[in-house]
């Protein structure tokens, strides 16, 4: 379906900021009046939208798929930093880029949790695919509650709960997610934190080893290395492009030209995330996710990397996606991984405290 985030502008800014509690958490919405020139959320029925300036930043989605994901995303200097399909048709995103019809945006899946695949949705597969098995293992990861949608000075935050469930409708675990978004003059950032916890009373779930899985991005097409525009991947230990994938790095950066300018988009993997440094699943055609789950999948000579939580038992993982102009040297990537290393992540329901 076609997507325009100023028409979706328009409702919610009548519509105003909306604030819900959340049972889950034990913890009652706050919020913080927005400054006229600096962020602010508005929520619909299909989700948030954030603005910064008075102007679109992100989307979070929340009834469009079979998760919830970030589209469009606008980065500091107004570009859209993700694809626009399958959302939108834009002429000028050539057919060779309209693949993988599941890679909406930015959002999280995973192909084999306790064998239900989150990653894929009912889009990627053939009509006549209809009875076969990889179609029956479809899940949906369900927005089940908004905690927080708070404005604080140069900070907005959503945080919500979520529901992974099986082909069934049964619930497989839940997860705790918070979305932090930031703004300045050069660069805009989104922290992804999530949580993810096995249900009481229920049995043992397993992450499978498996390279389709984790926090994901799909590039502007222009910015692509397969467009053969400039486009570029590079991570912190100096590897590009097809030599990046599946290494583990402390940040991986992709950067190249998008409607006439040379903007990237780094995503950092904090410290405290479960398997530092992750795994990078990035791939020249424009797929960037940071994988932790995937070991042999990657590399057979790793041993099998299958992740079991047990109830009460929780994973997390940390991450802050930059938008930026330039290359990752123009963006100042590793030192704003530095910083980001320094801060302390806390749980979800609580803001995080950094470390100077």
């Amino acid at each position: 379906m076609g997507f325009d985030m100023h028409a979706r502008l328009r409702p919610l800014v009548a519509a105003g900021l909306c604030l819900l509690p959340c049972s889950a958490l034990s913890r009652p919405a706050q919020s913080a009046a927005a400054e006229p020139q600096g962020l602010a959320l508005r929520q619909d029925r299909h989700g948030v939208t954030v603005e910064v300036a008075g102007g679109p930043f992100a989307a979070y989605v929340i009834d469009e798929a079979n998760k919830p994901y970030l589209w469009p995303v606008i980065g500091p200097t107004g570009k859209a930093m993700t694809r626009a399909y399958p959302m939108q048709d834009l002429p000028e995103e050539p057919d060779a880029q309209r693949d993988h019809p599941h890679h909406r945006g930015i959002t999280f899946g995973h192909e084999r949790i306790s064998g239900v695949d989150s990653w894929h949705d009912r889009s990627t597969f053939p009509k006549d695919a209809e009875g076969s098995p990889r179609l029956a293992a479809l899940g949906r990861i369900v927005h089940r509650e908004f905690c927080l949608l708070a404005v604080d000075g140069n900070e907005a935050v959503i945080e919500e709960v979520c529901d992974h469930l099986d082909p069934a409708g049964t619930p497989l675990l839940e997860e705790r997610r918070r979305l932090t978004f930031r703004a300045d003059q050069t660069t805009r950032s989104i922290d992804i934190d999530q949580e993810f916890s096995g249900l009481p009373g229920a049995g043992p779930v397993t992450f499978g080893d498996n390279k389709d899985a984790g926090l994901f991005v799909r590039v502007p097409t222009s910015m692509a290395v397969d467009a053969k525009l400039g486009g570029r991947i590079i991570n912190s230990d100096g590897l590009v492009d097809k030599a990046a994938w599946s290494r583990p790095a402390r940040w991986c950066d992709y950067h190249g030209p998008v409607a006439g300018e040379h903007l990237g988009i780094a995503m950092l993997n904090h410290p405290d995330s479960f398997r530092h440094p992750t795994r990078w699943h990035v791939r020249t055609y424009g797929l960037f996710a940071a994988n932790p789950f995937a070991q042999h999948g990657y590399d057979p000579a790793l041993p099998d990397g299958t992740t079991t939580i047990k109830p009460g038992e929780t994973v997390r993982l940390h991450h802050r996606i930059l938008l930026h102009s330039g290359d990752e040297q123009a963006g100042l990537i590793d030192a704003a991984w530095q910083q980001y290393a320094r801060e302390r992540p806390q749980a979800i329901g609580a803001a995080a405290t950094p470390q100077r």
